[in-house]
């Protein structure tokens, strides 16, 4: 079995090249909780959603998000009535928001919820929140704290950050489902995700980083970034607003003692000697997974680091 640390877009998209490429593994997801919000009444996960819609390939390639052949009825009307539309809920997409907050309110957990979403949505890979309890990321920005939402939807992730905090962070507790997973894997591969605002999350999560440190030859990790540019997301502008290095290098000193081994873009060779300089291993390759050869090649070479 094999962990992967998990996101949104970018995470979803190698989980579903892996369990395309890699059929001989099993894999499982453990995803990000912080992005989460209560909106409408409604809780909504966006990273268990987009990596159980993409799974499931229903995703909406174009958006990036949601649900494929998606409508907007709701939400327009919802807008002319002068509600808060800034984050777009489509219709069918509003289902899943629905029936998660039905099940909330009848005493279930987000694990029992992704588990039901997933297996409705004919998905058989483990999808795991890493932790059940509320936790919310928090940006203090030029224009003052943002709900990470507020920051990455309303203002389009284009304002300045100067600290980013989880809150409830402390008091939560990873599941005993993410912490077997953690522990039993043969290996653990942490996605091409924001490593500040996707990873660090799940990270943070007492007991998660922990263990992760006494595993750090069995951890491999994809870099986020590619010639010192995110393909998507504030990747790159927010760890440079945040006093780190905005590259492949810098993303494997922000990971530190965690990571045994890189996967890095071939535009970053130049950095391979100084990134094996922090101690562990490089393998450089095509890493951009939405070009069918690209993603093909990263594939083969996490299947040769995991065989």
């Amino acid at each position: 079995m094999i962990t992967v640390l998990c996101g949104g877009v970018g995470a979803a998209r190698l989980l579903s090249l892996l369990e395309r490429e890699a059929r001989e593994f099993k894999f499982t997801a453990v995803v990000n909780v912080a992005d989460d919000l209560v909106l409408h009444g409604l809780t909504i996960c966006p990273d268990l959603d987009t990596v159980t819609y993409t799974l499931a390939k229903i995703n909406n390639e174009v958006m990036g998000w949601g649900l494929v052949d998606e409508t907007w009825r709701v939400n327009k009307e919802l807008e002319k009535l002068g509600g808060q539309a800034w984050f777009q809920l489509g219709d069918r997409d509003m289902a899943t928001h629905l029936y998660r907050s039905q099940r909330l309110a009848e005493g279930a957990t987000k694990t029992e919820v992704a588990r039901e979403l997933a297996a409705h949505h004919k998905v058989g890979l483990p999808i795991l929140p890493v932790t059940d309890e509320h936790v919310a990321t928090y940006l203090e920005t030029d224009i003052g704290e943002l709900s990470f939402q507020e920051y990455f939807v309303k203002h389009r992730h284009n304002v300045p950050v100067y600290k980013i905090t989880f809150r409830g962070i402390e008091e939560a507790t990873p599941t005993n489902e993410v912490m077997a997973a953690l522990s039993t894997s043969e290996r653990i591969i942490i996605a091409p995700s924001n490593p500040l605002l996707s990873i660090a999350p799940v990270l943070a999560v007492p007991g998660v980083r922990e263990l992760l440190q006494t595993r750090r030859e069995s951890i491999a990790a994809v870099s986020p970034l590619i010639g010192g540019r995110a393909l998507k997301g504030p990747a790159d502008h927010l760890m440079s607003e945040l006093g780190f290095e905005p590259s492949s290098y810098g993303v494997a000193a922000y990971y530190g003692d965690l990571v045994g081994h890189w996967f890095i873009d071939e535009v970053d060779i130049d950095q391979a000697e100084k990134i094996e300089g922090l101690g562990v291993s490089v393998t450089v390759l095509p890493t951009i997974m939405a070009e069918p050869t690209s993603a093909s090649a990263l594939a083969q070479g996490i299947l040769s680091w995991l065989s």
